[in-house]
C-alpha cells in the first residue's frame, strides 16, 4: 500500500462537476489508468480517497488536492501522464507525490474573483470596497451547521484587494480562510449585497489559486 497526493486543476466547464461527481471521475480514472486504489473492508468495500478543501459547483481551481492510497507502489513522476489521459476535459493532474502533511493543517485559501458591471465599474468603487473590507466589523447572514446565523467575516480574511481592469470589470484577490470555520468567496459579495448593494456587480467568478498552512507558507 502507498499513500500518494495528487496536485490538479479543475478549469472550464468541469468547474459544474459536483464533489460526488469528482469523486466518481476519480474513481474511474484510476482504473482506466491501470492504477489499483487500495480499498476498504467489509461487504461494501470503497477506495480510500480524500480531497482537502471540497470546491463549490461553479468555481475553478489550480490548487486543489487528492490524497488516495494505492494498493502498490507506482512511479510517482509518471502517474499524472497515466492519469490524464483518462481524464475528461478541464481537469489536469499537475504533479503527485509523497504527502508529508495532513490537510488539518491547511489553514488558508488565495482566490480571485471578476466582479463584472454591466453599465460599468462605478466610480470610486475600489476606495469603497477597500474601505468596506477594512471595517472592524462585517457581519453578514450565513448558513451554519445550526442554521442561519449572523456572522463577522473580518477575521477570516486574511487579506483582500482590488483593481479596475479597465473592462467593466473589478479584478478582486483575496486571502480566506479555508477551514474551522471556511469562508467561501461568495460570502464577499454577501457582504458586498448586504452593505453596499450600490456597489452589487452583475456577475461575479471566482477561482482557487493557492492553499496555505497557518503561517501563510504554500501547503503541498
Amino acid at each position: 500500500m502507498a499513500r500518494v497526493r495528487l496536485l490538479f486543476a479543475k478549469m472550464g466547464r468541469s468547474k459544474y462537476l459536483s464533489h460526488l461527481d469528482l469523486m466518481r471521475t476519480f474513481q474511474r480514472v484510476f482504473i482506466r489508468a491501470g492504477v489499483p486504489l487500495h480499498h476498504t473492508e467489509g461487504f461494501n468495500p470503497h477506495p480510500y480517497l480524500s480531497f482537502a478543501l471540497p470546491l463549490s459547483v461553479g468555481v475553478e481551481s489550480v490548487t486543489e488536492l487528492l490524497d488516495a492510497e494505492l494498493s502498490c507502489s507506482e512511479d510517482l513522476s509518471a502517474l499524472p501522464m497515466r492519469l490524464n489521459q483518462q481524464m475528461p476535459e478541464g481537469i489536469r493532474v499537475l504533479e503527485a507525490y509523497e504527502p508529508a502533511t495532513k490537510f488539518a493543517a491547511l489553514a488558508w485559501v488565495a482566490v480571485e474573483g471578476y466582479l463584472d458591471y454591466d453599465a460599468g465599474v462605478p466610480a470610486e468603487s475600489l476606495t469603497a470596497l477597500s474601505s468596506l473590507f477594512a471595517s472592524k466589523e462585517l457581519v453578514i447572514t450565513k448558513k451554519t451547521k445550526k442554521g442561519m446565523a449572523e456572522v463577522n467575516i473580518i477575521p477570516a480574511i486574511g487579506d483582500i484587494s482590488f483593481e479596475d481592469t479597465g473592462d467593466g470589470r473589478v479584478l478582486l484577490r483575496a486571502v480566506i480562510a479555508a477551514q474551522n470555520p471556511s469562508l467561501n468567496p461568495e460570502h464577499l459579495i454577501t457582504a458586498i449585497k448586504t452593505h453596499r448593494p450600490d456597489l452589487t456587480p452583475d456577475f461575479a467568478a471566482f477561482k482557487r489559486l493557492a492553499v496555505y498552512d497557518g503561517a501563510k507558507a504554500v501547503f503541498h
